[in-house]
């Protein structure tokens, strides 16, 4: 068997095939993507051709950067066949008919190298039935790699090993899948759908199936069945609409033809949905399906008349109430509740919990690994049997006996609740079992392991002599509590530490000052506050760049305005894959005031070869002024804002583990806090140069006024001011210049105004 994945290649450049091809390459992996020959074309490549173009424009993008693309080649199966005995990895992804994955199996097999991997992406055909007719060290390599769509954003691999799979293999794609890819793996079994969609599907049509005996809206079980209950905004509905309805119903058929009695009838076909099809209501795809957005309104279907009309939501005292509560009493004022909204919900979990059950064992090994399928592929806050012990197990299965529910006996010998600390029921033998840890996951808060905490931060001992600084306020958005312990955390780790991490595992890492506070102080002309406040801001961030040990960040998710400005003067950044991090100030009016504009000019300027200040000046100032964010972590270096040394984790649990890593590696390397230069700028000529292009914008209408206002204070501070081209400048004269540039924007009503609109809208204002 191979030891590594070096190259790859992918047959099928369908949807899922590219986007799978450019998941490999975001991992840094070259990838030949293979599909069948066109009849009638001249250009043999061109279905596998037209697929990569195609990735450069997919929405949600499929490539974290563009240039990742050149690590994909396209070819076609009947020429480059001989090609396959390069690839370490070979992943069939071809339409789901089992005579079609068959043959091309057939020619995979007759020029793969021994040793090879193989795989197919099936959501739900045997894997077993695949290996037919193959060849034993075939057999042996062979195992299902079910990807969830988008495969980059996507966190579930479901691995179905079949009885030939040597149990190496299984072990090293599932080390693969976690390390290389990024993702949460999960063993399943081969049984039809596996564990995520099987699951899925059928908690999906059992609420249509109550939605239409109870009369409700498409709308109305949307707003009761996303947030509310730990699942993603987009619910049920508007998740078929993305999905699409014509592959949710090739995915239920695929269950429908593998089961029979009770359970078949559950996967049989709604009528609606064929409608939907022969209408062309396919969902997002088509722009119509369950919804319809007609310029900003969103329109719902009516299932009785086929027609659109206004989006209904559901009101009910459980869900107002619920609102106010967090955990099990949020899940037990829903699904207990003598109203409309928890009728409903208890008709839906109540059949999803048993099914869970009773499948148990049958799809997975255990219950961990339906919980985690449910929450990797779905988006679950919870999975079944977390879901279960929420809403009580004693009292829900008094429930479910008055009602006649049939509960599998396995559930009723459960004690109190399906897991018990760090422990899990197992039916087989009937014990707790520890659940598996991953040591490279650390977890937060833990406790015991707090050194000092306030109202927005909190100090943790993460062993090995690290420590870890979590912000804990609402959205980790930054005030005066979070630079307290900023400050009070690098005097600890001087004293006691060998380094400090500053992350979290939060939504998001942090999206920026609390613009709140900022505008209440503006509004009340207390400008002395807010320049309290921003020098105190300045000296943190200092405070990270020169601490005696070294600091290291983990953005992930969001990184915005201040949070981006904590990670710059950071003695190393390791960065999830997904982060998305931009100083987006100008969309409120301001401009970075925590010394970000000069962070990213000497991260810019120390990345250019020839140290070339004006066009290290234009970069930074293009990027703030126009309130730039990466979409990815590699889009992040390319714009500047990482070196070249910093690191990327896929795996996004990962990102605590390996930053602690990377700040170990920097203290018993004999890390040096960095000495202070001075910093070489553009100064009046530069400045001029910058305001060129903003003022070509203002004369042809692009931006406003205030948007060319806050352009020359930019300008001017990125300039280092009124000084002569190639002037060397001290960083606090910088963070001087910048202070009051944000002073003097933050006086102004527009700016007012637009800090007001972001925090009633969640939008930026151009006024």
């Amino acid at each position: 068997m191979i030891q590594h994945i070096r190259r790859a290649a992918v047959i099928g450049s369908g949807v899922m095939g590219s986007g799978i091809a450019a998941h490999l390459a975001n991992a840094g992996i070259p990838v030949l993507l293979l599909d069948r020959v066109l009849g009638g074309e001249k250009n043999r490549n061109c279905l596998s051709e037209r697929a990569v173009q195609e990735l450069f424009w997919q929405k949600p993008a499929p490539l974290a950067v563009k240039g990742y693309a050149a690590l994909i080649t396209a070819g076609n199966l009947d020429d480059d066949a001989g090609k396959l005995a390069e690839a370490d990895w070979i992943i069939e992804v071809v339409v789901e008919q089992l005579d079609v994955k068959k043959s091309v199996l057939a020619l995979v097999d007759a020029h793969r190298k021994a040793g090879s991997i193989v795989s197919s992406n099936t959501s739900g055909i045997s894997v077993q039935v695949m290996t037919e007719e193959r060849s034993d060290d075939f057999k042996k390599h062979f195992l299902g790699t079910h990807f969830f769509n988008p495969p980059r954003y996507l966190k579930l691999l479901e691995l179905i090993p079949t009885q030939y799979t040597d149990r190496s293999v299984t072990d090293f794609m599932k080390s693969f899948g976690e390390n290389v890819l990024g993702k949460g793996v999960v063993l399943a079994k081969d049984t039809p759908n596996f564990i995520a969609n099987r699951i899925g599907t059928y908690g999906l049509l059992k609420t249509m199936q109550v939605m239409d005996q109870m009369g409700l809206s498409f709308g109305e079980v949307d707003s009761i069945t996303g947030a509310l209950i730990g699942r993603p905004k987009s619910a049920t509905f508007r998740t078929l609409d993305v999905v699409g309805i014509d592959t949710f119903i090739h995915v239920a058929k695929n269950v429908y033809d593998q089961t029979s009695g009770e359970e078949q009838l559950v996967f049989e076909t709604p009528e609606l949905l064929s409608k939907m099809k022969e209408n062309g209501l396919l969902g997002a795809k088509a722009g119509q399906g369950f919804f319809k957005k007609t310029g900003k309104t969103v329109l719902e279907l009516n299932a009785k008349t086929m027609e659109y009309g206004v989006r209904q939501r559901m009101k009910a005292n459980s869900i107002e109430r619920s609102k106010q509560q967090k955990g099990s009493d949020r899940w037990r004022t829903l699904v207990y509740a003598n109203d409309d909204a928890g009728t409903f919900l208890w008709q839906i979990i109540a059949p999803l919990l048993l099914y869970s059950a009773e499948l148990t064992r049958t799809i997975a090994d255990d219950i961990v690994s339906i919980d985690r399928a449910m929450k990797w592929g779905f988006g679950w806050k919870e999975g079944p049997f977390e879901i279960w012990d929420q809403i009580g197990l004693a009292q829900s299965l008094e429930k479910m006996e008055v009602q006649g529910l049939k509960v599998p006996d396995w559930v009723k010998e459960v004690k109190d609740s399906f897991y018990v600390e760090n422990r899990y029921y197992d039916p087989v033998t009937k014990v707790y079992k520890p659940v598996s840890e991953d040591k490279k996951v650390i977890y937060l808060p833990r406790g015991t392991d707090v050194i000092k905490e306030n109202s927005g931060a909190r100090l943790h001992d993460i062993g090995d002599g690290a420590a870890l600084l979590q912000f804990t306020s609402p959205n980790n958005a930054i005030g005066l509590d979070i630079i307290q312990m900023i400050n009070a955390s690098i005097e600890e780790v001087e004293r006691n530490y060998q380094a400090l991490v500053i992350g979290n595992r939060g939504k998001n890492f942090c999206v920026g000052a609390n613009l709140g506070l900022m505008l209440m102080a503006a509004q009340d002309d207390d400008l002395w506050e807010i320049e309290a406040t921003v020098k105190q801001f300045q000296q943190a961030m200092m405070n990270i760049k020169y601490s005696a040990k070294p600091v290291v960040a983990a953005p992930f998710g969001m990184t915005l305005g201040g949070g981006a400005e904590v990670c710059l003067p950071a003695a190393h950044i390791q960065a999830a894959h997904e982060t998305y991090m931009g100083l987006v100030e100008a969309g409120v009016g301001l401009i970075p005031g925590g010394g970000g504009n000069k962070e990213l000019y000497i991260r810019c300027l120390n990345q250019m070869p020839e140290k070339d200040l004006q066009a290290a000046a234009n970069k930074v100032f293009e990027t703030i002024a126009m309130a730039r964010v990466s979409t990815s972590a590699a889009e992040a270096r390319e714009r500047g804002f990482l070196y070249q040394s910093d690191g990327i984790s896929m795996n996004g649990d990962y990102l605590l583990y390996e930053a602690k890593k990377a700040a170990l590696y920097l203290a018993e390397t004999g890390y040096r806090a960095p000495v202070q230069k001075k910093i070489p700028v553009t100064g009046e000529t530069g400045y001029a140069t910058m305001l060129m292009g903003a003022q070509s914008m203002h004369t042809a209408g692009f931006i406003s006024d205030h948007d060319l206002e806050i352009a020359r204070k930019l300008a001017w501070v990125i300039a280092g001011g009124g000084v002569p081209f190639g002037t060397e400048v001290e960083e606090e004269y910088l963070l001087e210049l910048e202070r009051a540039a944000f002073l003097q924007l933050a006086a102004m009503p527009k700016t007012q105004h637009r800090m007001q609109h972001m925090l009633l809208k969640g939008k930026p204002l151009r006024n």
